[in-house]
């Protein structure tokens, strides 16, 4: 009788060996499933919301629209597909150049084709803007404001000090380009 009881608990230990070896391979397979699902965008992840400010369609309303005016705007067909808006800085800047007794004063605008949030966060921080441009205004040898280049590499230069002070203050940038509004060299 013996000889009979073994092969039963034989088969009844490999009978349920068995049943939850296949029960972990299906949750490993159901795991598995579901990741790739979530990282092929098929089943949402629990992401953060990406809320930096997007792009204006030409046409399209910005939800965070300032000071916008009675006028209608009317856009061209031609161009870029998203529209552009403009900060003016008030005052003026006026800088030493870098290795000289040279003066540059300048008024400046920027654009934007984000949403209102970069003009808003503009008018916010515009003391801490400022300084940064005048920083960059007095680190600039005279000789680079004689040509062309050199007054292009400057917009660059002031492009990428608003926005790298707008990243450290708000996390997003924005600011596409600076323009010259006024510009002389004494």
């Amino acid at each position: 009788m013996s000889k009979t009881d073994k092969p039963e608990k034989k088969s009844k230990r490999g009978s349920r060996l068995f049943l939850a070896m296949g029960a972990i391979a299906l949750l490993a397979v159901g795991g598995g499933g579901a990741y790739a699902m979530m990282a092929g965008g098929l089943i949402p992840a629990h992401a953060k919301e990406d809320n930096n400010p997007r792009l204006i369609r030409k046409g399209d309303s910005d939800p965070f629209a300032v000071g916008e005016s009675e006028a209608a705007e009317v856009h061209g067909d031609g161009g870029s597909e998203y529209r552009t808006a403009y900060y003016s800085f008030a005052d003026g800047f006026t800088s030493n150049l870098k290795g000289s007794d040279g003066l540059v004063q300048l008024s400046l605008a920027a654009s934007t084709r984000r949403d209102g949030r970069v003009l808003m966060w503009m008018q916010q921080h515009e003391l801490a803007i400022r300084s940064s441009i005048l920083t960059v205004l007095a680190d600039t040898p005279e000789a680079q404001l004689e040509t062309v280049a050199g007054k292009q590499a400057l917009r660059k230069r002031l492009t990428g000090a608003i926005n790298d002070e707008l990243v450290a203050l708000e996390g997003f940038g924005g600011v596409d380009q600076v323009y010259f509004r006024s510009f002389i060299v004494q």
